[in-house]
């Protein structure tokens, strides 16, 4: 039979029961209650991050293209304070300390830290005492730190009388130029690094111990395990690690006041001091304001380049 031939008024379809009706508005108020209840529970962070964080920076950004000295009113200039970060002398050498500082001090932390990790791994009530001797430098305000340190390593410090008495004349740690940088960065490291070793003992403990084990049996000795097995298997903490590091040294500005105060001669000025203690200070805020949204964006391009390092080199591990 054709399709012609059909009686089309036989054919019915079933009814949308009265249940069916009624459940499919329930279920979309339910939908619109969770979404509601969702979007109340998220404000108050949301209202807080924009009103801490994306309004400063919009306004940061604003005041780093005037030309204001913190009381008169702004003059829009442009991108003229930024052509400046290229022609000052003073931010070009703030840079350069900064930089000496962040790299020689994220690789000494994280040095330091890894090979203090390795020694303290095991649990036992000994080296959870060296841990937490590690740690204590990091609970102490940078400040303090960098007080102690200038009464140990000062011209008329702990350590140049003790030599004046032994005959032996005064080493410049804080008024050398050269040495007092290296001084700024040992400073740092001895700080810093028990927060690296908290990170890496925590990693350490997730490594498979049935791995180790194995690798013993077939005679690996310590170093190869920890070069081959342990450090390999920890690398997304090391990655962690580097990252706090680096952005936490490129703003590194309380052990400097309290250790060096930028000297001798502004050869421990990093960028950070430079922008509190001099720009603003000197009531030039537009430009000191283009030197801090230059300092965010360096943080956070040294960020991505760090994790997209570590992410190729895990996926060609992978591969």
């Amino acid at each position: 039979m054709g399709l012609a031939g059909l009686n089309t008024d036989s054919v019915r379809l079933p009814a949308p029961s009265p249940e069916a009706d009624r459940r499919a508005p329930s279920s979309r108020r339910r939908r619109l209650r969770d979404a509601a209840t969702s979007a109340g529970m998220l404000a108050p962070a949301v209202v807080v991050y924009t009103v801490m964080t994306v309004v400063p920076v919009i306004v940061a950004l604003y005041l780093s293209l005037t030309d204001w000295n913190g009381f008169s009113s702004a003059t829009f200039v442009g991108l003229e304070n930024y052509a400046r970060l290229f022609d000052d002398p003073d931010t070009t050498r703030a840079g350069l300390v900064t930089a000496i500082v962040a790299v020689f001090g994220a690789v000494g932390m994280l040095g330091l830290g890894l090979v203090y990790a390795l020694q303290l791994k095991e649990r036992s009530w000994s080296n959870s005492f060296f841990r937490t001797l590690a740690y204590y430098p990091h609970v102490i305000s940078a400040l303090i730190l960098g007080f102690l340190w200038s009464a140990i390593l000062g011209t008329n410090g702990a350590i140049n009388a003790t030599l004046r008495d032994l005959g032996i004349g005064p080493v410049g740690f804080l008024f050398d130029e050269n040495l007092a940088v290296i001084t700024l960065v040992g400073v740092i490291v001895w700080a810093g690094f028990g927060f690296n070793v908290v990170l890496f003992v925590a990693g350490l403990q997730t490594v498979p111990r049935e791995l180790v084990e194995a690798a013993q049996i077939d005679g690996a000795s310590r170093r190869q395990i920890n070069r081959r097995i342990v450090i390999p298997m920890i690398s997304p903490v090391v990655t962690v690690a580097m990252v706090l590091n680096l952005v936490g040294l490129i703003k590194v500005y309380d052990i400097v006041v309290s250790l060096t105060d930028g000297g001798p001669a502004g050869s421990t000025e990093t960028i950070a001091y430079l922008i509190l203690n001099r720009s603003f200070a000197g009531t030039d805020v537009g430009f000191a304001t283009a030197q801090a949204v230059g300092l965010m964006v360096v943080s956070a391009a040294l960020s991505v380049v760090v994790t997209a390092l570590r992410n190729r080199q895990d996926r060609a591990a992978a591969s």
